[in-house]
């Protein structure tokens, strides 16, 4: 940790270096001894406290929020690779909402992933974050696309949706294994702060992931067979085989490969369908509805925002 803040400390002085008072619409000033902006007018600029961003590029040990980072990343006009190594200096995880797939994982993953069209195909992290997936991923799984870029993780999505909507049959023996291989690659991220509010927040939300993960076991990954079930063709059975990224450490391509005949057919169905259904016979819905649903939130919080600022 303390390097961590060390390396964070520099960053954001070297950063603060590059950009000039004209960058920012200030004028230049008399007497000043580099081309760089000075502490007190980043924190001016980013409305937070000149102490409070003082020791922030101190390195010292301050907790930095979201929104204040979001308006030093803006002062010192960080992209979106340099937002997110301050993030990860800071411990804080980093969520670009509006970014593409082809933005996260790169135009060169992005396109291997459509290449493997029509098989399914997906970039998980360590902790099952989506990343990025092919249009056959999205058509099999189109929740991952209904929900916010931070709510797009696989162990969420699977332990805290209702029993009778989960579309995975074999649940009792593929969860504990990727619970397994999450405890696995946290042994490499004991005391990470975006590591630990992981794990607690899933163990608020899932009884039972508290209580695999209680257990200790620990899994790594391998090619596996996964049986699901789609509210609009019936069961699908699939292989998964997982795939190391050069350049992106603990992430994987996983491609899913239908396991039969019939369960090619029935995705070659499915992807023929205009408006597929989804969830149980229950609750099931059709996915232009629940789009229509989620376009609706939008614009209403989008609507709350700008009245909030008149």
């Amino acid at each position: 940790m303390p390097h961590r803040r060390t390396e964070l400390a520099a960053f954001l002085r070297s950063r603060r270096a590059r950009i000039t008072p004209a960058d920012v619409g200030m004028p230049p000033g008399l007497r000043r001894r580099t081309p760089g902006l000075r502490r007190e007018e980043v924190a001016q600029l980013a409305g937070v406290g000149v102490t409070w961003y003082t020791w922030l590029e101190q390195g010292r040990p301050i907790n930095a929020s979201v929104q204040v980072l979001d308006a030093v990343g803006r002062v010192l006009q960080l992209d979106v690779t340099e937002r997110e190594h301050l993030y990860r200096l800071a411990g804080v995880p980093f969520v670009r909402q509006d970014a593409s797939d082809a933005e996260v994982v790169g135009e060169e993953v992005q396109g291997i992933l459509d290449a493997l069209d029509p098989l399914p195909a997906v970039v998980y992290s360590a902790r099952y974050d989506v990343h990025a997936s092919n249009a056959a991923y999205r058509d099999v799984w189109p929740a991952t696309a209904f929900v916010p870029r931070s709510e797009r993780n696989v162990l969420l999505r699977l332990f805290t949706t209702p029993d009778c909507c989960s579309s995975m049959l074999n649940s009792d023996e593929e969860l504990p294994r990727m619970v397994g291989q999450l405890r696995a690659a946290y042994g490499r991220h004991v005391g990470e702060p975006v590591w630990e509010a992981f794990i607690a927040h899933m163990i608020r939300e899932s009884p039972e992931f508290a209580q695999m993960w209680a257990r200790g076991d620990v899994a790594s990954p391998g090619p596996r067979l996964k049986v699901f079930r789609h509210a609009s063709v019936g069961l699908i059975n699939m292989t998964s085989v997982s795939l190391a990224i050069d350049g992106m450490t603990e992430h994987r391509i996983v491609v899913y490969t239908p396991a039969d005949d019939a369960s090619r057919a029935r995705i070659k169905r499915l992807r023929d369908m205009a408006d597929p259904l989804i969830g149980c016979p229950v609750h099931r819905r059709k996915v232009s509805e629940i789009v229509a649903e989620r376009d609706a939130r939008r614009r209403d919080t989008h609507r709350a925002a700008v009245l909030a600022t008149d």
